[in-house]
């Protein structure tokens, strides 16, 4: 990384905003929020990839560049919304070391604001305060996003509803679904999606998750091994 230039946060900022600006990149300048969804996503993946790159290689340049390049789509949405006049990168990061400061409430004794005293050092009930009053939250189920990869959303759905309304069901149940599905899956022959094959499925996944939130086993991280135990039975590694 030696450059005679050496960067700072403000010349990313304006270098994002030359790029915004009439005379800046097409491509760029026509960009949206809604538009630059799909980068993010990919942005996001890039970076875990990173990470397991960092994991099995103990080289971290990869991480730091997918890290530039998550802050770039920050900022990008942060530049749009100034434009926009929504809000800018200064209130971003107001906003997120507010909120840092509020939900560690020991941590930063001294900053403590108020309302916060009652419930120090509990995570849960000062989210809950800081929802209350919040317009795009329908309610605590539908406030976790569709955009999470399924699997990862029916933990978190199936944690909540234990949490807020008893819906938890123990480890026998959750099997003793499990093998009802498995019942009637054996009992479809021949096999389609009109007698109900999406659905059968869709409860197997709904009792898998149930399980593996029970135990805190991450389904998105199980089932990428496992797949990439498929690949390595397939394609053999040929590292010495």
């Amino acid at each position: 990384m030696n450059r005679e230039k050496r960067y700072t946060l403000e010349d990313f900022l304006d270098i994002v905003e030359t790029l915004r600006s009439e005379n800046g990149c097409p491509w760029d300048r026509r960009q949206t929020h809604k538009s630059l969804k799909p980068c993010m996503m990919e942005e996001a993946a890039e970076l875990v990839s990173s990470i397991r790159i960092y994991d099995t290689t103990g080289n971290a340049e990869n991480m730091r560049e997918e890290l530039g390049d998550i802050l770039l789509q920050v900022v990008m949405h942060a530049q749009i919304a100034k434009e926009e006049g929504l809000f800018t990168f200064g209130d971003v990061v107001e906003e997120v070391s507010a909120k840092m400061v509020r939900r560690h409430p020991r941590v930063f004794a001294d900053a403590r604001t108020e309302g916060t005293e009652a419930s120090d050092g509990n995570w849960d009930e000062i989210k809950r305060r800081e929802k209350e009053g919040k317009a795009w939250i329908e309610s605590p189920l539908r406030e976790i996003p569709k955009e999470l990869p399924a699997l990862t959303r029916a933990s978190k759905v199936l944690k909540k509803a234990d949490k807020l309304y008893g819906a938890g069901k123990d480890y026998k149940s959750c099997v003793a679904d499990l093998e009802e599905s498995v019942r009637r899956l054996s009992c479809l022959a021949p096999v389609s999606e009109d007698e109900g094959l999406g659905e059968i499925l869709g409860d197997m996944l709904v009792s898998l998750s149930d399980i593996a939130r029970r135990y805190r086993i991450s389904q998105e991280q199980v089932l990428t091994d496992r797949v990439e135990n498929l690949i390595d039975r397939y394609e053999p590694s040929k590292k010495p």
